[in-house]
């Protein structure tokens, strides 16, 4: 199987089932393997006073708080149906992060069999035991986290029944700077955990994710939004549609370039040995038996004659027939 592209709706509906669906459809014609959503209670996310990180700041209203803003974005029960229903007809696999128990277990009702575990939760000693018991695939984020936590998040999972889980290298800052993207992060992670790794991506293009997958990345996972000018906290650091076609193109075409590791000449450029390759050839004119040397052979193309390789093995031998300018030498 190749790499799973996750392509990441999450709240970027704006609690607008249209919205939603029309996510779905960039999504799936973008070639993505599945679309993501988030689901959530606010009241069960977050404090009435907490307050929002400065990217949301800077993308929603500075008056009202986290909880009112994350109140817009919930999709209910019955949306949740309707948008799985509706990525059925699209051929595309629906998923959505659940941010507490009682939403994967909701979730887990409708059918979905993998969650996605938020970097926010990697520290949640009562959900993840939680999630691992439900039985599910588990893909875990790890943004703000350190080697320490995410191994001791991946030891309870564990304990408590997790069989299958990837773990996802990210970092939670929107957009992230490139010198904070330490992809090589990613590479520890599986050699020190010996489990499948991917990327989530929060930069600025789509390089990244081209990289990630190039070093091995098993998922890679990148927001996107139908326009980056929508009012939304994640809009402005999510690609459009048509450059998520380009990451996820981007992306098969490295998977098809990766090839199977041995070196040998390609089908396409078997064609193109004899035509590129030299061989050895008379220099001037030669008469017959005369001694082969420097001074009256050399090499050119094409090479469908002796390889230059044997060479020394021409060298010092006499002429069995005369040969023209530019002929092929034969034994």
């Amino acid at each position: 199987m190749g790499v799973f592209i996750i392509a990441e709706a999450g709240v970027n509906h704006n609690g607008d089932m249209d919205i939603a669906k029309g996510l779905i459809d960039a999504a799936a014609e973008a070639g993505a393997d599945a679309v993501k959503f988030q689901t959530f209670k606010a009241d069960r996310l977050v404090c009435s006073d907490a307050k929002k990180a400065a990217y949301q700041m800077e993308t929603t209203s500075k008056e009202e708080s986290q909880l009112e803003m994350l109140k817009k974005l919930e999709l209910s029960d019955a949306m949740h149906e309707e948008l799985i229903s509706y990525c059925g007809m699209k051929k595309i696999m629906f998923l959505s992060t659940p941010f507490d128990v009682e939403s994967a277990r909701m979730l887990k009702k409708m059918g979905l069999s993998i969650f996605k575990i938020p970097s926010g939760e990697i520290t949640n000693l009562p959900y993840l035991r939680e999630i691992a018991a439900l039985g599910n695939k588990i893909i875990l984020s790890t943004g703000m986290s350190s080697l320490i936590e995410v191994q001791e998040a991946v030891k309870i999972l564990k304990e408590f029944g997790a069989i299958n889980i990837s773990v996802l290298h990210c970092s939670t800052e929107y957009p992230t700077p490139m010198e904070d993207v330490n992809l090589r992060a990613m590479l520890t992670m599986k050699e020190v955990l010996g489990l499948p790794v991917g990327y989530s991506d929060h930069t600025k293009g789509i390089e990244i994710p081209i990289a990630a997958a190039a070093l091995g990345a098993e998922i890679i996972e990148k927001h996107f939004t139908l326009d980056r000018n929508m009012k939304g906290p994640d809009h402005k650091a999510s690609l459009e549609p048509d450059e998520l076609r380009k990451m996820v193109k981007s992306i098969r075409n490295l998977e098809a370039a990766m090839g199977d590791g041995r070196k040998v000449p390609s089908g396409s450029e078997m064609k193109n040995i004899k035509v590129v390759r030299k061989s050895i050839v008379a220099k001037t004119e030669i008469n017959k038996g005369e001694i082969f040397s420097a001074e009256n052979i050399t090499v050119k193309r094409p090479g469908t004659g002796i390889s230059p390789m044997k060479w020394d093995e021409i060298i010092g031998q006499r002429a069995k027939r005369s040969y023209y300018r530019d002929e092929m030498i034969e034994l």
